[in-house]
């Protein structure tokens, strides 16, 4: 068996990072979280993750997680990192996609089986 999937968790609140994390890591991966930017790209360059997730609005200040998905994508380093954006709303998945995230969900699907199936698809089994 190689080494564990890590997933970052970016601007989660705490129960909803504690639900994310319970569900990644049913799944068999070690999750880490960061709260920001500075933070997120830090923790990515300095190892290796399967996944990123990023909250729409970070809990720690509520900026935009789109500026990080961007900032991930325009490093050249980072850039083949999967990113999914955490977010109930199809437009701003849609704002996501565009900048390079895959097709990611909301706190309100956690529990649904094709969130699993989403999550499962970049983890592996």
């Amino acid at each position: 068996m190689g080494a564990a999937k890590r997933v970052l968790d970016v601007g989660q609140c705490v129960p909803d990072h504690a639900a994310i994390t319970r569900l990644i890591q049913g799944l068999g991966a070690e999750v880490s979280q960061a709260h920001g930017l500075t933070d997120a790209l830090d923790q990515l360059r300095q190892q290796p993750f399967s996944l990123v997730l990023i909250n729409r609005k970070l809990d720690f200040d509520y900026s935009d997680g789109m500026e990080i998905i961007r900032a991930i994508k325009e490093d050249a380093a980072l850039a083949s990192v999967p990113i999914m954006l955490v977010s109930n709303y199809p437009e701003y998945q849609k704002q996501a996609i565009a900048a390079g995230a895959i097709n990611g969900f909301g706190k309100a699907e956690l529990a649904k089986p094709e969130t699993t199936a989403k999550l499962r698809a970049v983890l592996g089994e």
